[in-house]
């Protein structure tokens, strides 16, 4: 098959600059639409029916709302300057929420700092020692300094050995299994970060938002704002191969249709899945691509005929749980969005090859309701109008010590192709506003290079000025 010089309208051909982003998620989308901003023509490339990624809406029980759960924060700074864009800032529903705590058996209320002392699962002494580590965490800015240093060593030099027993491990259990073990501590910092930013006033209460319609309300507009800037979307297109093409021009095959060049190419696709779309790598740059290891999710979406237990999350610090908390997003959404129904989001983190995620929906049904109707007496097994469960292998990258420097350039060996995806978020905590701004640092970075880098230059990474 020849090589196609891709799109061949107006635009382009004026340009002198196309570019294909593979992936349509919430990274890839506000990528396309800065390029496109600097003048570039622009193709997405998502090999979904659908854009969105792990920000994707779906139907259950009749209701349409996110597959995963998400929220906007006050602090979230990049996220609602790109919905100001679209012209949806005014339409974030903000709320305060309450927190539950499951310990020993039991549910308990920790929305305020009186709940929280009340708590009988944790000694006086060891909650003042957390309640100084999450201050003490929230003041640090040295996160590279912290990443050098085991998490679990950091937490119990500040709360003590019980108190990490108590509250830490299993928290750090239910997000990563036994790989805590190999996580740094600026994990648990980036964590600390960005609840602490969620409180409205100091340590008071919690402000979440939700986008009115929720994320298929976002996506419909997103990509009605990228379509009526010239962004072209392609859905269903499943890249299959990306080499090196003539003139250093990166060439893309996507099933069904003759190969594409463009002058530049980024793939935010999880590392280990871009190793293999490019085999023409260099075999240590593969290797470090490879060498990335991801926690995967296996998420269920509960349609109640009633509410749950108000509280929008509940920590789960018991190790026979089967999910990792309970998210009652109800809480925060109004039930008239919802058909006055109660969505409820039961998330289990575990890794691909874990035996959990190949179970049947069946047997994870039974395990997640048997052990919702053990946590709170009041549900019952009739309440659940629908059930659906979402199984996703890669959703964030494990933090391994000296993580941001085992990570390859955002320019690969081959020219013009460049790659950035969540591995990329080495100061942060996976999330909406986490992923919006690091698009934005890399189609600023991306609008610096020369239009034909030389392989040399492609092999630089991003500037640490150029991260804000």
């Amino acid at each position: 098959m020849g090589i196609s010089l891709g799109r061949t309208d107006e635009m382009a051909r004026n340009s002198g600059s196309h570019w294909a982003i593979v992936g349509g998620g919430m990274l890839g989308l506000t990528l396309a639409l800065r390029l496109r901003q600097q003048g570039k023509s622009v193709t997405v490339l998502e090999a979904a029916p659908q854009l969105g990624g792990l920000a994707a809406a779906w139907q259950v029980g009749g209701i349409t709302w996110d597959r995963h759960y998400h929220v906007t924060l006050l602090s979230d700074s990049a996220l609602r300057g790109l919905l100001r864009e679209l012209d949806l800032d005014g339409d974030i529903d903000w709320k305060i929420t309450r927190t539950g705590f499951y310990a020993g058996g039991r549910l308990f209320p920790m929305s305020n700092a009186l709940e929280y002392l009340r708590l009988p699962a944790l000694g006086m002494l060891d909650k003042m020692r957390i309640a100084a580590t999450i201050v003490r965490g929230s003041r640090i800015r040295d996160w590279k300094r912290l990443e050098n240093l085991p998490v679990e060593d950091w937490l119990v030099s500040l709360s003590g050995r019980r108190a990490f027993e108590k509250l830490w491990l299993p928290l750090l259990r239910a997000k990563l299994g036994e790989s805590y073990r190999e996580t740094n501590a600026a994990f648990i910092w980036a964590t600390i970060q960005r609840l602490y930013a969620a409180r409205k006033t100091g340590l008071k209460r919690e402000m979440f938002g939700t986008v009115r319609g929720g994320y298929a309300r976002v996506l419909e507009r997103f990509e009605q704002r990228l379509s009526s800037t010239g962004v072209e979307i392609r859905c269903g297109a499943r890249v299959e191969r990306i080499a090196a093409g003539p003139a250093g021009r990166p060439v893309i095959e996507c099933a069904g249709r003759a190969p594409e060049m463009f002058d530049g190419i980024v793939v935010t696709a999880a590392p280990p899945i871009a190793s293999r779309l490019c085999p023409g790598l260099e075999p240590q740059e593969a290797e470090r691509l490879k060498a990335i290891r991801y926690q995967g999710i296996v998420c269920a979406s509960l349609v109640l005929s009633r509410p749950l237990a108000g509280y929008y999350l509940t920590y789960i610090t018991d190790s026979d749980c089967p999910f990792t908390a309970i998210i009652e997003m109800t809480t925060l959404v109004d039930p008239g969005q919802l058909d006055g129904k109660t969505l409820v989001y039961l998330p289990k983190y575990v890794h691909a090859s874990d035996p959990f995620f190949a179970l049947s929906d069946e047997e994870v049904r039974n395990r997640f309701l048997t052990a919702l109707e053990r946590m709170i007496p009041e549900f019952q097994r009739q309440d659940v109008l629908a059930f659906r469960i979402s199984r996703v292998p890669a959703v964030f990258p494990i933090p391994t010590l000296r993580y941001s420097e085992q990570l390859p350039p955002r320019a690969s060996s081959l020219p013009g192709l460049y790659w950035v995806s969540s591995a990329n978020i080495v100061n942060g905590t996976l999330n909406v506003n986490e992923t919006v701004q690091l698009a934005e640092e890399t189609a600023q970075w991306l609008g610096g290079l020369p239009a034909a880098p030389a392989p040399s230059e492609a092999r630089a990474g991003i500037p640490e000025q150029a991260r804000a």
